[in-house]
């Protein structure tokens, strides 16, 4: 009996196979918490220059086995696909020159993908994120006040309480050394409860520090294992421990200023490709910045599917199982041959492929050149990087490929 004819939108040039190990999520919830927003006065509006094509980047690909693209490894070269890709180019590039972004033409650009090596995804995807308004005289003053108020958080709450408690004893022994002038007595200060190490209130800073501990050196695991067959994340040079530190940091912060949330295992992997684009920016002074600019992405892109990394709500309308079985419907409207395969002839409970599809935005799925193209079109959907139906082709094509090799 032959097989039957694989299908055409299957032969594409991003499936591609990477499946490294899995990490279960730590379940911790509360009442939802916003992030704080600080306002600042407006500078007068200026018009930023329009990105410049960026030097040659070089990722190296992991060594797992990859699919071969059915049409051949010279398709990406074709001159079919060279022609659309700058055409795609060109309108990209008219569009952000603009005063007045459109951002329905926009997304509509970017979902097709976002050619490389021309430094436009930064700006791209800070828009889709609405990090950036459509208004292009709003950039410099906004992205001024966001930066500005990351450098608070990070004084803030990545402060070690021993910093705290010294500056207080600092700024103590002022007081106590001019009221001890001239009287030969050595300068005294008082240790409140709440400055106390051994302290267990909740106001105490030693104790909120101890009970950190734990998430951080989570994150700090986490943040050690991304990528580790890329040299941006992993290995002992300076540029991949700071690279580890900003990632670091942003994963930390975003604990702190999200307790309904806190952090869940990876939350890293989502992070990684934000901030491996914005830091790898043409524009030097965006790159310099793209800790900051990555921290606000990474919040706006959860905000959307945060309630997947909640146990309490797993069963809830917004939960991860009411997601995935909103992706099984999906299936057995568009394949009920292979829907019917799956759950009735070989009862595959979809959690087991689909939840760290979802959660982690298929970063683990493919190489990660290519995942970076796969986003351009999850960013671009309006409503968001959800189950929907551009999440479908790629989905199904996951499934569909297991079917045929």
């Amino acid at each position: 009996m032959m097989k039957a004819r694989v299908p055409e939108w299957l032969n594409s040039t991003l499936w591609s196979s990477k499946s490294p190990p899995v990490d279960e999520r730590l379940h911790q919830c509360s009442p939802k918490s916003s992030t704080p927003t600080i306002s600042a006065a407006e500078p007068p509006r200026v018009e930023p220059p329009l990105p410049q094509p960026p030097p040659k980047l070089i990722i190296q690909e992991p060594s797992t086995p990859q699919m071969t693209d059915p049409r051949g490894d010279d398709h990406r070269n074709s001159p079919s696909s060279l022609t659309e890709d700058i055409s795609r180019q060109t309108q990209l590039l008219a569009e952000l020159s603009k005063k007045t972004i459109d951002m329905h033409e926009l997304r509509r650009l970017a979902s097709q993908g976002i050619p490389d090596g021309v430094g436009i995804r930064p700006t791209i995807w800070k828009l889709l994120l609405e990090y950036l308004p459509n208004d292009r005289g709003l950039w410099a003053s906004e992205l001024a006040n966001k930066r500005s108020q990351y450098k608070n958080f990070k004084e803030e709450l990545l402060v070690n309480p021993s910093e705290v408690t010294r500056r207080i004893e600092k700024s103590a022994g002022i007081e106590n050394n001019e009221s001890c002038e001239g009287s030969g007595l050595l300068p005294r200060s008082e240790i409140t409860h709440g400055e106390h190490p051994l302290s267990l209130g909740k106001t105490s800073i030693w104790n909120q520090f101890f009970q950190d501990t734990e998430i951080i050196e989570q994150i700090d695991r986490d943040v050690r294992r991304t990528h580790p067959d890329m040299h941006f994340f992993s290995g002992d040079s300076s540029f991949a421990n700071s690279n580890q530190e900003a990632l670091r940091n942003i994963l930390i912060l975003f604990a702190k200023l999200n307790p309904g949330i806190r952090y869940v295992q990876g939350m890293n992997e989502v992070l990684a490709p934000l901030f491996y684009v914005f830091k790898n920016d043409s524009d030097e002074k965006n790159a310099a910045s793209a800790e900051a600019d990555a921290f606000f992405c990474f919040v706006e892109l959860l905000s959307g599917f945060r309630d997947h990394f909640c146990q309490q709500l797993d069963n809830s309308v917004v939960g991860i199982r009411s997601t995935i079985t909103k992706l099984s419907q999906l299936l057995k409207e568009h394949d009920e041959e292979l829907w019917r395969h799956l759950e009735v002839t070989s009862k595959v409970n979809p959690q087991f492929y689909a939840f760290r599809w979802i959660t982690l935005l298929l970063t683990q799925e493919f190489n990660f050149a290519d995942s970076l193209h796969i986003w351009d079109t999850l960013l671009s959907d309006p409503e968001g990087p959800q189950v929907g139906a551009k999440y479908l082709p790629i989905l199904f094509a996951l499934l569909v490929e297991k079917r045929w090799c």
